[in-house]
């Protein structure tokens, strides 16, 4: 693999609060920090979100712009932000499209199934994505499944979307007593995910686990509190930079070098290199004994992975 691994810090998501955990950031002022440390550890971008002063998700530009402007001041340009456009049922694509145009922002993230609802006009969103290109905007698409990346290459195979490779975010789990899958993993490696510039993120404590089988399989990480609490082995992480910490030494072991802020914007819409659906050393680290849960695998039932299990699921 030529090109270095992409580490992308989720420090707070939209549902989490200080109830979940206690330093997950809800200001613009913990939003920063946390962005500082992240970088210390050796991520290369932020997504983040913003609270509204019930601490509910907003999509409010004034409170973006604050957030923003704390990030920048605390990191310069060493980070790529990103901002949402996440619905979380309260934002139609009118308003996920209004936000996008009054920030201006360098990066953004958008579900596919939230901006283009499937039978439904198409001009809005495609309009959007024109302007995003002539104004340079690094646009992020989030995919659920394989059915959608194959609509996503559909929607730019009719000029509805750019032509590809495209920046994408493959999501495993949910905010349910279920996280990431191998199931889902597999499912997007077989639908041809390497073709694009893929990021991963994956709900629940076997994050890192899946970082390292993205890495192997030529893909980038997004990591945090968005998605998860836990270290390898268990543990509930003191912090964000913690956990991209330990994603940094998934990609040591791999001998795949760390990307830097520079390095993901050169790579956000380049052609990844030439991979095999799932190479054999991804299937023969699938296959050996699981360091982050025991040692009988990724479904491992040793007492470790439980009490991880449950733990992720009471929160």
């Amino acid at each position: 693999m030529t090109q270095p691994f992409a580490i992308a810090v989720a420090p707070n998501g939209a549902r989490r609060t200080k109830a979940d955990h206690p330093r997950l950031p809800m200001t613009a002022d913990e939003i920063a920090r946390d962005a500082a440390e992240a970088l210390e550890a050796g991520a290369a971008m932020i997504h983040l979100h913003v609270r509204d002063g019930a601490g509910a998700h907003s999509l409010d530009v004034a409170l973006y712009r604050e957030a923003v402007k704390a990030v920048r001041e605390a990191v310069g340009d060493e980070l790529v932000v990103q901002v949402t456009t996440e619905a979380v049922g309260r934002y139609r694509p009118a308003e996920q499209i209004a936000v996008v145009d009054a920030l201006q922002p360098e990066s953004v993230s958008i579900a596919l199934r939230e901006i283009l609802p499937e039978g439904e006009d198409e001009r809005a969103a495609a309009a959007l994505f024109e302007r995003m290109e002539k104004a340079g905007t690094l646009h992020q698409i989030i995919v659920y499944d394989g059915a959608e990346l194959a609509r996503l290459d559909a929607l730019c195979a009719r000029g509805v979307l750019p032509s590809a490779p495209l920046a994408v975010l493959a999501v495993l789990g949910r905010y349910t007593d279920v996280g990431a899958t191998d199931a889902e993993f597999d499912a997007f490696v077989t639908a041809g995910i390497a073709r694009h510039q893929w990021m991963l993120c994956a709900f629940g404590p076997r994050e890192t686990e899946f970082m390292s089988r993205t890495a192997l399989a030529g893909g980038h990480a997004r990591v945090g509190f968005e998605n998860n609490l836990w270290l390898p082995g268990g543990t509930l992480a003191p912090s964000n930079a913690a956990i991209v910490g330990a994603t940094v030494k998934v990609a040591a072991g791999l001998h795949r070098g760390v990307a830097k802020a520079a390095d993901l914007r050169r790579l956000w819409r380049a052609p990844p290199p030439v991979l095999a659906a799932f190479n054999s050393a991804a299937r023969r680290q699938h296959e050996q004994p699981d360091i982050v849960h025991g040692s009988s695998g990724p479904t491992s039932t040793s007492p470790q992975g439980e009490r991880a299990n449950s733990k992720e699921t009471q929160i």
